[in-house]
């Protein structure tokens, strides 16, 4: 199946003076797609976003919006919208006057304004407060008038800039269900920017990881966690274990590596030239404790031990080299590991993943 771009960015950079904020950012997010740009702070995602929306534009390159170049069109006339990390509603308006406020703006008659707030506060769930100001609601019910408010217009491509991070972490949960059903339900382009991982795992068709400036993976979430493209990637999503070492075997899409736990393991490799120092990288929740170890077994001690409700995350010491690994809470009163004791654990050399330094 062919799929249509909503978005392309074309070999773009931006510096600001001497510092480069995007360099040589190339990629397509195609159209009625969750599309997630994930990094750590600096890493140039939210410049891209603002790029995309017209407040900033390109040292060089091209933004594409529907297969129309958009660098010289005003952030006004684009068919675009914005929802921002604070809200950005207006204090003394009503919601029913923040959601109005855009479609007047437009040149909406006064009938066709009044039921498409009515709809939009049908969507958000928030009826029974129209009449409220933001300063009467929480931090939840601000962010879904701003949702409202930015989808009223039916814009082609909605930008959504870290709308989370204000709110707790039960908030959160609960607005990334809202906002992946309202993405399903509108079928708009959603470009949602974020350092969150979890976020990002939960809600994205599509993840770019973006780091230094550059994108470092595109692919979906599934791709991204089990089988990332460099080390960067690998570290910023999710935790994991690397084990330095040495390729001695290279065939096609599988590599063996000579580990610091001693053992040889043979696996999937990325961004590996040939043989010589590699890293390995391997998730805490592939290795196997006790009598779940299987594949690459080794002894090892237990060095600490944190509960974490639904898992226990345990430091294993082998040799000289410490593994963190979690242990899922099945049972009710599970039996721990005590700190010190000696346990075997393993994993399969299919669950490792080799990476160029």
């Amino acid at each position: 199946m062919t799929l249509t771009s909503a978005i392309e960015v074309v070999n773009v950079s931006k510096n600001f003076g001497s510092y480069t904020a995007l360099d040589h950012v190339d990629f397509k997010i195609h159209q009625n797609e969750f599309f997630t740009l994930l990094g750590p702070s600096g890493c140039g995602k939210t410049t891209l976003l603002r790029m995309i929306a017209g407040f900033e534009s390109p040292s060089s390159g091209s933004l594409l919006l529907n297969g129309q170049e958009i660098d010289q069109i005003p952030t006004h006339k684009r068919p675009v919208n914005t929802v921002f990390q604070n809200y950005a509603l207006f204090p003394h308006m009503t919601l029913s006057q923040n959601i109005a406020f855009g479609l007047q703006n437009l040149g909406w008659d006064k009938s066709r304004i009044q039921a498409r707030v009515g709809q939009m506060l049908e969507m958000v769930h928030m009826e029974q407060f129209a009449s409220r100001k933001p300063d009467q609601l929480s931090g939840g019910q601000r962010q879904r008038i701003a949702l409202a408010r930015a989808l009223a217009a039916e814009p082609e491509v909605l930008l959504l800039d870290e709308p989370l991070s204000a709110l707790d972490l039960k908030l959160r949960q609960a607005m990334r269900d809202e906002l992946r059903t309202l993405q399903r339900e509108t079928g708009i382009t959603f470009v949602f920017v974020t350092h969150d991982q979890e976020e990002a795992l939960d809600m994205s068709d599509r993840i770019a990881v973006m780091g230094k400036g550059r994108v470092q993976q595109i692919g979906s979430p599934q791709d991204i966690y089990e089988d990332p493209k460099n080390r960067f990637v690998a570290d910023f999503i999710g935790d994991t274990n690397f084990l330095e070492g040495e390729i001695i075997n290279l065939e096609r899409d599988r590599a063996t590596i000579r580990t610091s736990l001693g053992a040889d393991i043979t696996t999937t490799y990325q961004s590996v030239d040939g043989k010589g120092p590699a890293t390995m990288s391997i998730r805490p929740e592939k290795i196997g404790v006790g009598d779940q170890a299987e594949g690459q077994v080794f002894t090892g001690r237990v060095v600490s031990r944190n509960y974490m409700g639904g898992f226990t995350h345990y430091t294993i010491k082998v040799g000289d080299v410490e593994l963190r690994l979690s242990r899922r809470n099945a049972q009710s009163q599970q039996h721990a590991l005590e700190i010190g004791s000696e346990t075997q654990i393993g994993f399969k050399d299919a669950n490792a993943r080799i990476l160029g330094r």
